[in-house]
């Protein structure tokens, strides 16, 4: 079996590799007549696309999306949604030297493991290139979502690189779309300039931390035990290249508090509770709540460095590997838009589960 398709009502299909001629995804269960044109999705995948500053690869990748089915006189029709974006600036010849070499860090043991062979081009199907589809088809979910949950808005930033962390008391949401790290706080956005730079000129890389936040999201969505949506929240982000850790909420750091602490408490607003605080991060029991659902994850450095490391070859010999091409010093930066575009999947494919199940019945409080 070959696992390329996530959600349940809402489907998402990826397909391609990063040197291959083209790649995509087909996105079934998307409601009809839903107005829809590339014009519709291109801003989602400007935002992620390489080349766009210093501190990403250079690779350059217009990442033009096709709208090839699904779609009548700019309307959903229903039926599947192809996309299709063209790769138009390989360089697979940057990778020749490593073809009998695994790269440490990277998939290429684990995948000949498996399958017997591999892509040695950009790490082919492993590739972080993969994600673009993945922003095509979140904004596939933005605009169904924009037409049946007007009241969602998905942000995400970047809170930390390496080991410096964003400031919350500095946060200016307003500051995210002016900096290339996605950040709200100006002051350390500057502190990364300087460090990434250093790193990027000496051929390293470093982890970060990504924040994701869907406001506006109704109560009631998901389910307990097995349809959580917290658990398909995690389980979107950690599918994302490079992502090593999830957690909702105070996630972690609830270890360390007490239940006094963790409890967000409930007094009663003129439309309904209001919760005096957030740890839970707008998921109790699998269903959400109506209060900000709140997600991070952790991005691993970047495995393709020049500094030469230790490594083995397919035929088992010892060797020493340096990675040549184009990449990432920080890969964390351009994972914003995508787990924007999780975000946005899992909250449309819950949408959709709690529709069928419940026809939006609530229960009433007061």
């Amino acid at each position: 079996m070959s696992v390329n398709t996530f959600g349940h009502l809402f489907r998402v299909t990826t397909w391609g590799e990063s040197h291959g001629p083209a790649l995509g995804c087909t996105v079934d269960g998307c409601p009809p007549g839903v107005a829809l044109t590339e014009a519709d999705l291109q801003p989602w995948l400007d935002r992620r696309k390489p080349g766009q500053s210093k501190y990403t690869t250079q690779r350059r990748e217009d990442d033009l999306v096709e709208i090839l089915s699904g779609t009548y006189e700019g309307v959903t029709t229903g039926t599947p949604i192809q996309l299709m974006i063209r790769n138009t600036d390989q360089r697979s010849k940057d990778y020749s030297e490593i073809a009998a070499k695994f790269r440490p860090g990277h998939a290429d043991i684990t995948y000949h493991q498996k399958y017997g062979l591999r892509d040695p081009r950009g790490g082919g199907r492993s590739s972080a290139r993969e994600t673009a589809a993945r922003v095509a088809a979140g904004g596939v979910a933005r605009k169904v979502l924009a037409a049946l949950a007007p009241s969602v808005a998905i942000t995400g930033y970047m809170v930390q690189m390496g080991t410096m962390a964003a400031d919350r008391a500095r946060f200016d949401m307003a500051e995210v779309d002016r900096n290339p790290f996605w950040c709200p706080d100006p002051a350390v956005a500057a502190d990364w300039a300087e460090y990434l730079d250093g790193l990027r000129k000496s051929g390293n890389s470093v982890g970060a931390v990504i924040e994701v936040v869907a406001q506006g999201v109704p109560p009631g969505l998901g389910a307990p035990i097995y349809g959580k949506l917290d658990s398909d929240l995690a389980a979107a982000m950690m599918s994302i290249n490079a992502v090593k850790g999830v957690e909702i909420g105070a996630g972690m750091a609830s270890a360390a508090l007490t239940g006094v602490e963790n409890a967000d408490e409930m007094t009663m607003g003129p439309e309904g509770p209001v919760y005096g605080s957030n740890h839970a991060g707008g998921i109790l029991g699998g269903i959400s709540t109506g209060q900000d659902v709140v997600v991070r994850f952790a991005v691993k450095p970047t495995s393709s460095i020049l500094t030469p490391r230790k490594t083995v070859t397919v035929a088992g010999e010892e060797a020493e590997i340096v990675t040549k091409g184009r990449h990432d010093p920080c890969v964390g930066i351009r994972a914003v838009p995508v787990g924007e575009a999780m975000m946005a999947c899992v909250i449309l494919d819950h949408l959709l589960l709690d529709r069928g199940q419940t026809g939006g019945v609530r229960g009433t409080i007061g």
